[in-house]
């Protein structure tokens, strides 16, 4: 395994903050883990506006589809407020393109009011708390990082409400020094844009004094890499899981390998030991 004991306690002494990512790093999603939360958003809206949930639920899987083909590609999240106005648009009689086409400008703009868009995001992220099992070990992880880093949640994910309510509930804000979304900051890993932002709320100078901890070497490895951050690989993933990965090349080489989140302490050299 690349990443020696040695090696792992040189990143320990070396770095000031660490950041983490959600999805499969933090908390596993295995097959058919989403499907539930939007079955539980749709009712909410049939019950609302009296919309087929069966139609909303199928509406809403095409177009997180369209929104991976044009949004992700060129760094866009597939923000799922966007997601909602289209959904609503189309149950309420707007022709979508082509399925190889991409929505105009404010095409949906008409067809549905912020507020609508709005409650579906919350209905999401409510179910979204209420459906994902809080894995039991990640609190004492955080609590043991936190005593000689500062940390970050540090994620691409399409509605900021869903991880912010989430680690709330979890208890692990008292860990946190920020919690970092593509959704909020406008782009996705690996963009710079992200990385840096999530340097300015950790108050750490974007370099080498920052470890990025994630599952997917196209975006956490080569995104920190590219803005001079080290990077750790999580290298179990759920064998099938709904979350996207980003396009990589193969040439990503983290700086350390775990095989789950659990490892990290260990890898950095804890336990106890002072490494100021």
């Amino acid at each position: 395994m690349r990443g020696t004991k040695r090696r792992g306690r040189e990143i320990g002494r070396s770095i000031e903050a660490v950041t983490l990512d959600f999805g499969n790093t933090l908390v596993a999603f295995g097959d058919g883990a989403m499907q539930g939360v939007i079955e539980e958003t749709a009712a909410r809206a049939a019950e609302a506006w009296g919309l087929p949930a069966l139609e909303f639920t199928s509406v809403w899987t095409e177009e997180r589809i369209r929104q991976f083909t044009f949004d992700v590609p060129a760094g866009r999240e597939a923000d799922m407020d966007v997601r909602a106005g289209r959904v609503l648009a189309r149950l309420r009689g707007c022709p979508p393109p082509a399925p190889d086409q991409d929505w105009e400008p404010d095409a949906t703009a008409r067809w549905s009011e912020a507020h609508e868009t709005q409650a579906i995001l919350d209905w999401y992220a409510a179910a979204f708390v209420r459906q994902t099992p809080v894995p039991p070990g990640v609190g004492p992880i955080l609590r043991q990082l936190a005593g000689y880093y500062r940390l970050a949640i540090l994620s691409n994910w399409p509605n900021a409400l869903s991880v912010e309510r989430f680690v709330q509930a979890a208890g692990w804000m008292p860990y946190l020094e920020a919690v970092v979304i593509s959704h909020r900051v406008g782009v996705v890993k690996p963009r710079p844009g992200i990385f840096e932002a999530a340097a300015l709320e950790l108050g750490v100078a974007s370099g080498p004094r920052l470890l990025h901890v994630g599952d997917d070497p196209g975006a956490d490895v080569a995104g920190a890499h590219g803005v001079g951050w080290l990077a750790a690989l999580v290298k179990t993933r759920p064998g099938s899981s709904p979350l996207p990965m980003a396009a990589a090349t193969g040439s990503e080489v983290a700086d350390l390998e775990i095989d789950t989140l659990n490892d990290l302490p260990a890898a950095l050299g804890l336990g106890g030991r002072d490494l100021s």
